[in-house]
């Protein structure tokens, strides 16, 4: 039986939350992916002008991949403390930073200005991009995930993940717009800077829509009964969420960063690197290649949502699998449609591409959310998403890039994205199917079955 923290919301008051989750991680992921973008097409030329071109793009995605190195910290502050306040507060915080740091990377001095503190300077702006959506992720799917219809939750849980997409097509679009209608001199000029300048009014709308939102009601649940238990209890009642998560959900957390490897390798390489590879190894011009990835993002955007729907009816395991393993099958047959250099077939590998990695991360949010007690649900979800981005999504175009250069083709990219496909599908063969699980009664411990779900302990929320 469903506990009462856990039943359906109105439809109107789950579309609003589902709708606040969305635009904030739309312009999280808007200011996130613009940064990979602009680094892909010209902060090699701003901000690292005295490099051969090559060398020059290894530079900037360098410092885009230090944004995820930031991450895991932002990852462990976020999920602390919102395992502590609540999902909302942390939800303004992470989109206030993020803003504030896209906006002053539109106006921030090139090389040519400044010299190399201009570099210096987009280094810092990116770590602190990377602590914003460090925190970001795990309070926008864990405010869906804890407020849904349980029966639906791989569905609802899985809009705020369209935010990627989103931010994808919209940073894209923008990019794509503006190379269609300035010059390349205007473009690297002060054409480059509008896209980042327009995060500001972007932040204000989403602060509007996320402020109105209320908190978890599973949330709530379980803080009432913490402060019940620190009145009626010895002080080691309340456990650190940190220490909590590595204490009964180690195993968990090694789960979830196993099955963010293939996802979030593909995911760069698909969307990121291959604006480096297109452009120069497949001679395809830089307008061509943001078309093929803004139109794929489209469509990646609409099947989010079913794959979702999916996983509530299969399970998550299933569809996870199902994504894993097209990757790793699709990796050689991207490269060679890229390589011919023709639009339709670069847009068929990138689409299928991102179809693929939709059927990974899909079912995320849900999968993460039912692996974790709701007192450290936050951290545990955010630590196993955001400490593997370190070892996959951080290095990923850097590690693309270096492969091109030192073997002139694709085979060793596409073996490195395989490698990361096999060790997602170990992960989730192992893991156990959470479809079944309420998320206001699971233990600590919980196994699969839905009658686990019953709590037994005052530790367990």
């Amino acid at each position: 039986m469903a506990s009462a923290a856990s039943a359906p919301p109105t439809p109107s008051n789950l579309k609003r939350i589902v709708a606040a989750s969305l635009i904030g991680t739309t312009i999280e992921w808007y200011d996130f992916f613009l940064y990979g973008s602009a680094a892909a097409l010209v902060f090699n030329q701003l901000f690292f002008p005295e490099s051969d071109p090559l060398v020059g793009t290894l530079l900037s995605f360098l410092t885009y991949a230090v944004g995820f190195a930031a991450r895991p910290l932002g990852a462990l502050v976020f999920g602390h403390y919102g395992d502590r306040l609540g999902r909302k507060k942390l939800l303004v915080l992470s989109l206030l930073l993020m803003g504030g740091a896209t906006f002053a990377i539109g106006l921030l001095p090139t090389h040519a200005t400044i010299g190399s503190a201009a570099p210096v300077l987009l280094t810092v702006l990116r770590l602190v991009q990377g602590f914003a959506l460090g925190g970001e992720w795990g309070g926008a799917v864990l405010l869906v995930s804890e407020h849904g219809d349980a029966r639906r939750r791989g569905f609802w849980a899985s809009w705020p993940q369209t935010g990627a997409p989103a931010g994808q097509l919209l940073a894209t679009g923008v990019l794509s717009l503006l190379t269609a209608v300035l010059s390349d001199d205007a473009f690297n000029t002060w054409g480059w800077r509008i896209p980042f300048l327009l995060s500001g009014v972007l932040v204000i709308v989403g602060l509007w829509i996320r402020l109105s939102v209320d908190e978890s009601p599973v949330f709530k649940q379980a803080l009432a009964q913490a402060e019940a238990r620190k009145a009626t209890r010895a002080a080691d009642a309340e456990k650190l969420p940190l220490v909590a998560v590595l204490r009964h959900h180690w195993r968990d957390v090694l789960i979830a960063m196993g099955a963010r490897m293939a996802e979030n390798i593909s995911y760069y390489v698909v969307t990121a690197f291959i604006l480096v590879y297109a452009t120069t190894a497949a001679d395809v011009s830089k307008q061509t290649a943001l078309n093929a990835v803004l139109i794929a993002s489209a469509v990646h955007f609409a099947v989010i949502p079913l794959w979702g729907a999916l996983s509530d009816r299969v399970g998550r395991r299933p569809v996870y699998l199902v994504g894993a393993v097209g990757v790793a099958l699709w990796m050689f047959p991207f490269f060679a449609l890229v390589d011919t250099g023709s639009f339709g077939s670069l847009l068929l590998a990138v689409t299928v591409g991102l179809v693929l990695h939709g059927a990974m991360y899909a079912p995320q949010a849900a999968f993460f959310s039912e692996m974790f007690a709701t007192r450290m649900r936050y951290s545990g979800a955010s630590i196993g998403a955001q400490f593997s981005s370190v070892a996959a999504g951080a290095p990923a175009p850097l590690i693309a890039t270096a492969l091109l250069d030192a073997t002139g083709g694709s085979t060793w990219i596409a073996l490195y994205v395989i490698a990361a496909a096999l060790l997602t599908i170990v992960a989730v063969a192992v893991a156990k199917e959470t479809r079944n699980r309420d998320l206001a009664d699971i233990e600590p411990s919980a196994d699969a079955s839905p009658q686990s779900a019953r709590t037994t302990d005052a530790h367990t929320v």
